[in-house]
This record gives structure tokens, C-alpha cells and sequence, in this order.
């Protein structure tokens, strides 16, 4: 199968409006990777806590297509490969993934802090791509995204983010009711977008299954601060390496391109660990 390239038009979409969908995208492993999905769960007998999801909150497993050998191979796929090499560039760094069983309304909130240096540069860019098992429509938990939410600097965004999460006060209007696009989605599909992107979700279960795959661009050296805070972060789900063991001992010589300069820049983290562990009585569920 040859590499996805995402074309000039493709392009153009994700940085005016901040998201991409992929219909049918990987069909012809879903079978496989809800299998995995399940696998993942049952061997670590739950999320972060070590408990099974009991439908009452969002259950996370953190990092998570590193517990399997056929996830973490995902990244080698040339549709998946593809996509961010395309956004980011060949050398683009994988910075983590998260496992999910989500619960109920999701609120309006972007996945970087956007106060934040690291967001605010414009040269740094994130990219989720997100993968929903179950079938989601917009009233049972589909993704909704604000088109152009993620442009820092520009009137529109910056109204948003100081007023999305206040919408009733505002606008008069629930969460559930401010315009967006949703993306509906069946297993196989797959939606890749900004982490600064506004997002939701609304009138979902509680056994929505879902887990993402993170990249962002190789750092160039005076943005290696900004790489380091991202695996500070790791810290707070008690975890003293950014990749498993099984995404290390199953990758290619072209896969560790994507993941040696986290791998070069974490000697940090267990002192973030230990850090954490003073301050938490337990590990973050997300």
C-alpha cells in the first residue's frame, strides 16, 4: 500500500478550519483494532486505577496503543503514517495516546492549555488523530468540532475561548446547542484535528470506547523546552517512560524516527514522578 499524501486542498482545510474526517479510512482493520482495544483492557484489568470502567467516569489508559504490539504498528501504517508525516513532516514525533471508555457529556475545551507558550507559538502544531469504536451520531456522543476555533490570535477564536464555556450567560444557548459540525463516525472511521480545535461531545453513554494517537512536528533546538513540558505531563499518570515496552521492541528503524527524540529528552520524568506521587494519593483518571 503506498503512503496516504494528503492533498494541497486537504492542507488548506485543516489550517483554515482546524479538522479532517476520514470515512471508512481503516475498514479493513477495525475488526483487529477493536480486538486490541479490548486486549489492552482486559490484561491491565482497567484504567489507571487499576479497576474495571464502571460507566460512572471516563475510564483512561495512558500511554495506550503502547500496551499492544498490533496498535503500536498503527504508526507504521501508511494511511495513519501518512496523514501526520503530510501535516508535520517525515521526521513528525509521536508524543503519546490515550485509551478511553467515556461517560456522558463532554464540554466545550481545547487539548492544549491555549495560555500556554507551547500552543501560543505558532510554529509548534499538535495533531489528534482519534479513533471512535462504537457508531456515534450527534445526539449519542459523535465529536463536534467549531470550525476555526483553533487560530490563535485572530478576534474569532480569542472571543471563543474566553466565552464557549459560558455559553447560557452568553449566547443564551446550551453547550449542546452552539454551532458546530458534528462528525459522525462508525468504526473505521477516522478524525484527525488541531489541538487547539474548540470540541465536544453530547448526549453520549457511558461505554463510548475511543483512543487517539498523538504527533507533533521534530523539535528544532530552541523549542526543546517546550517538547520537555509535554512529557512533564506524562508525570501526573505515574508513568516513567513515554512509550511501552512494546512500542519499543517492535519498532523499525523508521519507527523510532518518530519516537527517539522524546526517548533523548525524558531523563526528567522520574523526578516528575516522584514529585507527583507527593502531591496525589493516586493516579489522575483523566
Amino acid at each position: 500500500m503506498d503512503k496516504l499524501n494528503l492533498t494541497p486542498q486537504q492542507l488548506a482545510f485543516m489550517d483554515t478550519f482546524g479538522y479532517l474526517s476520514f470515512p471508512g479510512l481503516l475498514n479493513d482493520k477495525i475488526v483487529a483494532i477493536q480486538n486490541a482495544f479490548e486486549a489492552v483492557w482486559t490484561e491491565r484489568g482497567g484504567g489507571m486505577d487499576g479497576k474495571p470502567h464502571s460507566g460512572k467516569m471516563r475510564s483512561v489508559i495512558v500511554p495506550f496503543i503502547d500496551q499492544s504490539e498490533y496498535l503500536s504498528g498503527l504508526l507504521d501504517d501508511p494511511r495513519v503514517n501518512g496523514i501526520f508525516s503530510s501535516l508535520l513532516g517525515d521526521d513528525f514525533n509521536y508524543i503519546g495516546s490515550d485509551g478511553n471508555f467515556y461517560v456522558g457529556d463532554t464540554n466545550w475545551h481545547s487539548d492544549l492549555d491555549w495560555a500556554s507558550d507551547a500552543i501560543g507559538t505558532p510554529r509548534l502544531k499538535y495533531y489528534k488523530m482519534a479513533f471512535y469504536l462504537d457508531p456515534l451520531t450527534r445526539s449519542s456522543g459523535a465529536l463536534r468540532v467549531i470550525p476555526g476555533s483553533h487560530r490563535f490570535g485572530e478576534p474569532y477564536a480569542e472571543g471563543l475561548e474566553k466565552q464557549v464555556r459560558k455559553s447560557q450567560d452568553v449566547w443564551g444557548i446550551s453547550g449542546a446547542e452552539i454551532p458546530a459540525i458534528p462528525l459522525e463516525t462508525n468504526p473505521g472511521d477516522v478524525v484527525v484535528f488541531n489541538f487547539a480545535t474548540k470540541h465536544s461531545a453530547w448526549g453520549g453513554d457511558n461505554q463510548r470506547r475511543m483512543f487517539t494517537i498523538n504527533a507533533t512536528a521534530h523539535y528544532q533546538p530552541d523549542d526543546i523546552g517546550y517538547l520537555k513540558g509535554i512529557i512533564s505531563g506524562a508525570a501526573r499518570f505515574w508513568i516513567e517512560s513515554v512509550y511501552g515496552e512494546r512500542m519499543l521492541n517492535s519498532a523499525s528503524p523508521e519507527r523510532m524516527v518518530h519516537l527517539q527524540q522524546s526517548l533523548d529528552n525524558q531523563a526528567h520524568l522520574p523526578e516528575e514522578v516522584r514529585k507527583a506521587k507527593l502531591t496525589m494519593s493516586e493516579p489522575a483518571h483523566g
